[in-house]
């Protein structure tokens, strides 16, 4: 098993981590002020699922694999800016409403959906986890493939609880925002340009040398 202070450490290195803007932090707020506290959470929960996605993936090997194939990198991300402006162009063509109650299950599901795939279509994410999570295994306690499933679990239970307090925060600014007319054009506009932005830095990522 791990000892208590590796864990201890990584966990203390995840939350920097977390503190630290990036992606994920905006990807989250984003969709908490344009589908409320509900909405944030369901972010949260879409990241989560797809964390120990990758977390089977590195301890599988199968991210060490995909890697290795010199082209995916490309794919992946090219893969992933291509589905944040289509996210962008519909956020466009569909007006948020301002009344938390029409957040519907249907449109709940649809946000865990994108923030699932937006994590899974990033490669920095796959090379996050099989450059990050290696570090905190000690290959003489054995069972290597449990240790990296071990800290995956760990980082996503940190990051989950992290995240979707930031999504419940996100929902707060809605409902600051709903009290104004144009909030819903503003709402539907500043999520496009998020993820505009966030397609643009994944175009521009350049691969790992």
């Amino acid at each position: 098993m791990i000892a208590l202070t590796t864990l201890s450490i990584f966990a203390a290195a995840v939350m920097l981590l977390l503190l630290s803007p990036g992606p994920n932090m905006a990807f989250v707020m984003a969709h908490g002020i344009t589908h409320g506290p509900r909405g944030g959470i369901a972010t949260a929960l879409g990241i989560a699922v797809a964390d120990l996605i990758l977390t089977v993936l590195t301890a599988t090997g199968i991210t060490a694999l995909l890697m290795a194939w010199a082209p995916a990198f490309d794919v992946i991300r090219y893969a992933g800016a291509a589905y944040l402006l289509w996210m962008a162009g519909k956020a466009l063509r569909q007006p948020l409403a301002l009344n938390e109650a029409v957040v519907t299950q249907a449109s709940l599901r649809s946000v865990f959906v994108r923030a699932m795939l937006n994590s899974l279509l990033n490669p920095k994410a796959l090379l996050f986890f099989m450059v990050f999570l290696p570090q905190f295994v000690d290959p003489g306690k054995g069972g290597v493939a449990r240790q990296l499933l071990v800290l995956g679990v760990v980082l996503t239970v940190l990051a989950t609880v992290f995240h979707a307090l930031l999504g419940a925060a996100g929902g707060t600014v809605r409902c600051f925002l709903s009290r104004h007319p144009k909030a819903a054009t503003m709402q539907s506009r500043g999520l496009a340009a998020v993820l505009v932005l966030l397609a643009l830095r994944l175009v521009l990522t350049s691969p790992p040398a």
